[in-house]
């Protein structure tokens, strides 16, 4: 993404958009939370060609998962759709100066094994390899039970507070994120300040439910999809087929564009997911999200 020079009103993670349409200036002050503001919608997403694309990438020696295509057609679509990573923070409408993905990381498949959160960052230009690399590189870092990251390290120095100053502390925060004062170091380590948020529930063997978005932090979509699943449909020549897909469940913040906007930029998401190949080289060009 194009630096561009912090201005007055600008966050250190974020650009205050102005020259936008006085009914999104509203939306803010009547949708005060995000729990107010969210939408929700789920679609299908076929594996036809997703499956073909990972099965060749692994016999290439390159352990691609449906989880990467999906990271890597988010950052794609942002790159070309950069408005739907906006946030809203003191009641205004921000342009995320970068592209985080959040998710939750399971150490170990066994019901007493824990559990850590980790946030990625990504530059708009990169391919499915880079997003493969990147991600493979922070999970790897925090798989085994010994390892702690330093989402973890802050989440357990101030749980060692007695409650009464946990909940001080998070109000302080809260204030301090609202008016653009947080501490970057805080900002950083917190998987709540980020483009999204995704859940992979296939892992667990079962099918995605519709997640909130957190009222603390930034977050603006949350993505959650399951297991594989299987349908008899008709093809073009009306002939009975069995084709495989996985269900995806979004949950979004309504206040940052138009849903005329949201729905390009999804059905775009969606053309990446079912299109990976697309996704091998980088992006012939890259929009900024200049409606400031």
């Amino acid at each position: 993404m194009k630096k561009k020079r912090r201005r007055f009103g600008d966050r250190y993670d974020g650009r205050l958009l102005k020259k936008i349409d006085p009914i999104f200036k509203m939306i803010p002050f009547i949708m005060k939370e995000r729990v107010d503001a969210q939408v929700y919608f789920n679609d299908k997403i076929i594996l036809d060609k997703t499956e073909k694309f990972i099965h060749t990438k692994r016999k290439e020696g390159i352990n691609v998962t449906f989880l990467h295509i999906l990271m890597a057609a988010m950052v794609r679509t942002i790159s070309q759709k950069p408005k739907i990573n906006r946030f809203i923070a003191g009641r205004k409408i921000f342009a995320r100066n970068e592209i985080l993905i959040s998710l939750a990381v399971k150490k170990d498949m066994k019901e007493d094994s824990s559990e850590t959160t980790v946030k990625i960052k990504f530059d708009p230009t990169d391919n499915i390899y880079e997003v493969v690399e990147k991600v493979n590189k922070v999970i790897l870092g925090n798989k085994s039970e010994e390892s702690s990251n330093d989402t973890d390290k802050t989440a357990k120095l101030i749980t060692f507070c007695p409650n009464i100053i946990i909940r001080g502390f998070v109000k302080i925060l809260t204030w301090l994120d609202y008016h653009g004062k947080m501490p970057k170091f805080i900002n950083n380590v917190s998987p709540f300040h980020t483009s999204l948020f995704i859940t992979d529930m296939g892992s667990l063997g079962i099918q995605p439910v519709y997640h909130h978005i957190y009222d603390f932090g930034t977050t603006s979509i949350f993505i959650a999809f399951g297991t594989k699943n299987k349908e008899k449909v008709f093809d073009k020549n009306n002939n009975i087929i069995e084709r495989k897909y996985i269900d995806m469940k979004v949950v979004t913040d309504e206040r940052i564009c138009d849903g005329f906007y949201y729905a390009k930029a999804f059905r775009i998401f969606k053309r990446y997911m079912e299109n990976p190949h697309l996704l091998v080289s980088a992006p012939e060009k890259v929009v900024n999200d200049n409606e400031i």
